[in-house]
């Protein structure tokens, strides 16, 4: 009875997470290579290990055939051969599981923390932090817990390498996933992310129910949800905006905090226009750019911020394009302050488009309709 061999076999598989089964079939193939490597070996033959007794013997059509020297070649064999294929099959199996987690979020300890990367325990395999995907105003400690997001896992010759970030979007989306239900139900959808890591987000996000508010959902109940993942992130700012399939709604709502008076759009360039009241510029364009940068990553369209007071008199068409009396496309009838009209496309069902001003003048618009 061999009870350390069954021993050993069962401490290699709760260390490397590999089942019981693997770890037989790994040793018995070892084994097997070995013993069809002497001369005058059958090539039928096929190694056991017996699961009650730890014996291991070389059978064929259930004769046991196995040499008289064989404990000493499963000696050699468990020094060279097998536990250079126990690795092999740990870090494939690495690689699989972690291959298929790419994107995910998970929780790590700091073990070394240097200028250049850090090194992150992930429990079956360390990830490296570096420089790159480190948050600029983040400083981490050995023995820190940390979410990280997975980025890149490769082939190494010392197995597996796994890089993880701290500053890719993708870690702002699975932390609102892990914190508000609806977004991980499926009821309220990331429609669009825009970070600069450390400093400040914007998150559109929008609902597949009816309903269903998603930037309330979100936030969650005075404010918790949204304060989790900012504690998180070690206070950085995050918006929430309402998605919106309208640009020019979108364009406005992306600008928030600041007030947007108008939104001109040029689709075939993916350029906006858009006019401000002047006490709301530096607002629309934020320290040092920064809220017009979040806007244009967010929307992705080119957004010109420009002054009420000085913003360039828009350029007409000399036609007013106008649809066949079956299309449902109509061009916004607001009024400007310029007194030109809007050049946006009404939303459907409307005669106005989604900016809000012009929302009023189309309740107004309805108004005087129901009146008249």
């Amino acid at each position: 009875m061999n009870t350390a061999l069954l021993s050993a076999l069962r401490e290699i598989e709760t260390d490397k997470s590999i089942p019981f089964e693997t770890v037989k079939g790994v040793l018995e193939e070892s084994l097997l290579a070995a013993y069809q490597g002497r001369e005058g070996a059958d090539e039928e033959a096929r190694v056991v290990l017996d699961e009650e007794t730890g014996d291991l013997r070389v059978m064929k059509e259930g004769e046991d055939i196995t040499p008289h020297d064989f404990t000493r070649i499963a000696a050699q064999v468990m020094r060279q051969t097998f536990y250079q294929r126990l690795t092999e099959v740990h870090n494939e199996q690495l690689l699989e599981e972690y291959g298929e987690r790419m994107g995910d979020v998970v929780t790590g300890i700091v073990q070394q923390a240097h200028r250049r990367m850090t090194l992150v325990d992930l429990g079956r395999v360390e990830a490296i932090l570096p420089a790159s995907e480190q948050v600029p105003n983040e400083r981490y400690e050995n023995g820190q817990r940390l979410k990280v997001y997975l980025l890149e896992i490769r082939e190494g010759g010392r197995g597996p390498s796994l890089t993880v970030s701290r500053r890719h979007e993708g870690l702002l989306r699975n932390l609102f996933e892990l914190e508000v239900p609806e977004i991980y139900d499926g009821l309220v959808e990331i429609r669009a992310v825009a970070r600069e890591a450390g400093l400040r987000s914007k998150v559109a996000v929008w609902s597949k129910e009816a309903g269903v508010d998603p930037v309330g959902a979100c936030v969650g109940p005075r404010g918790s949800r949204v304060r989790a993942v900012v504690s998180e992130l070690r206070n950085e700012k995050i918006d929430i905006i309402q998605w919106d399939p309208e640009p020019a709604r979108f364009i406005a709502k992306a600008l928030s905090p600041a007030r947007v008076r108008e939104v001109y759009l040029d689709e075939d360039e993916r350029q906006a226009e858009v006019i401000v009241p002047d006490d709301q510029l530096s607002l629309a364009i934020g320290r040092e750019g920064q809220n017009a940068r979040l806007a244009v990553k967010l929307t992705d369209w080119k957004i010109d911020i420009k002054p009420e007071s000085q913003a360039t008199e828009y350029e007409e068409e000399e036609e007013d394009w106008e649809p066949d009396e079956d299309s449902t496309m109509h061009r916004c009838r607001a009024v400007l302050s310029n007194g030109r009209r809007c050049a946006n496309m009404a939303l459907p069902g409307s005669l106005f488009c989604g900016i809000p001003s012009h929302q009023a003048q189309a309740a107004e618009f309805e108004g005087m309709v129901g009146r008249g």
